[in-house]
């Protein structure tokens, strides 16, 4: 299999812990990629319409995009169970995955606005409203966190790479004093291996 990948892409990140752990990884061939939301890599376009990383590309060639779809179909490879069998484990996961994800989203539309448009272009008003939700969803995460223990499903995994990305983009959001719980837990799922050899510099 083949992977666009971009090093500090937190939905790459998020299918590059799922290839560790089900211990998929040496099955694929990153294929760096210069997604971005205006300069459209025609590479990637060529195989995915929406230009974007991750974009999975199976031994038969299909092409496979969005984290979601890839880690589920990664699951289902190296049979993790990471994504439960239908029913309310299942919703709990995906719902949890999906407040990750929301988090990621609005983390990434910050940075958008204030490394892709020119100063004159840019919204104070777009920049707090996507502040909002990822203070929000780290609210929920926070809630979360006593009962995630040592779990590694694809909730957690989801809100490693969430939290990993404010590190990484958003230092000066203050996250762990916001939420000390999700940060204990962050600071032991942080050290498992597959979250250390992708960390992105």
């Amino acid at each position: 299999m083949k992977l666009f990948y971009a090093k500090t892409s937190p939905f790459v990140r998020k299918v590059l812990v799922v290839a560790h752990e089900l211990g998929q990884f040496d099955r694929i061939e990153l294929l760096p990629a210069a997604a971005h939301p205006i300069n459209r890599d025609a590479t990637i376009r060529a195989r995915n319409p929406l230009a974007q990383v991750p974009t999975l590309i199976l031994d038969d060639g299909t092409a496979l995009a969005d984290s979601r779809v890839i880690c589920e179909y990664l699951d289902h490879l190296g049979q993790g169970g990471f994504f439960p069998a239908p029913g309310p484990a299942r919703w709990a996961a995906l719902a949890a995955q999906s407040t990750g994800d929301g988090l990621l989203d609005a983390a990434l539309l910050c940075v958008y606005e204030t490394r892709v448009r020119q100063e004159g272009e840019r919204s104070a008003g777009w920049v707090s409203g996507q502040r909002e939700k990822i203070v929000d969803a780290l609210a929920e995460i926070e809630a979360a966190a006593p009962g995630l223990g040592e779990r590694v499903d694809i909730a957690a995994i989801t809100y490693g790479c969430a939290l990993g990305y404010l590190d990484l983009r958003l230092p000066d959001l203050g996250w762990r004093e916001r939420a000390p719980a999700a940060a204990a837990w962050y600071a032991r799922f942080g050290e498992r291996p597959s979250m250390q050899a992708t960390r992105p510099e």
